[in-house]
């Protein structure tokens, strides 16, 4: 099984979309292994968003993600990267397609509601800021047989 991190960002708190988004992914099939509603630090903001330091929006952005509070998740399930990428839709609201998150509950650029993953090796690097290890919950749900064939279902 595969680990992404997402994000919920204040304007999703703020606009009480934490339920819906969270229904989204477990809906698709995949299973949350660690959630928190924290108010996010700088040093944490600053260590998420590293790799766009110097870019005109990264001050705009750390100030953004610390301003009010954020779901933080780790999601798990076959593909959870790709899977939630498809369910977050394009980065800027507008551009999303209907029947993603950002395509159905965003219009904005700077606003998009959620943050997610982008790789593994972001996912790595992203849950750690956010969850000690222990944090993180392994199970299997009951329906795994019909949400996964083969393979997949490990």
């Amino acid at each position: 099984m595969e680990r992404t991190f997402v994000m919920i960002k204040p304007d999703g708190v703020q606009r009480r979309l934490v339920g819906r988004i969270v229904n989204r992914i477990e809906e698709k099939g995949l299973r949350v292994a660690g959630l928190k509603l924290l108010s996010m630090k700088e040093s944490q903001a600053t260590e998420l968003y590293s790799v766009h330091k110097g870019k005109p929006f990264y001050d705009g952005l750390v100030k953004f993600v610390t301003s009010s509070p954020v779901v933080v998740m780790v999601i798990e399930g076959a593909y959870a990267i790709k899977v939630v990428r498809a369910l977050l839709g394009a980065t800027f609201g507008y551009d999303a397609a209907p029947g993603t998150i950002r395509g159905d509950f965003g219009t904005s650029k700077g606003f998009n509601l959620v943050h997610g993953s982008d790789s593994p090796e972001s996912a790595q690097r992203e849950i750690p800021i956010f969850f000690r290890p222990e944090e993180v919950v392994a199970w299997s749900p009951a329906d795994a047989n019909w949400v996964y064939e083969g393979p997949e279902r490990a």
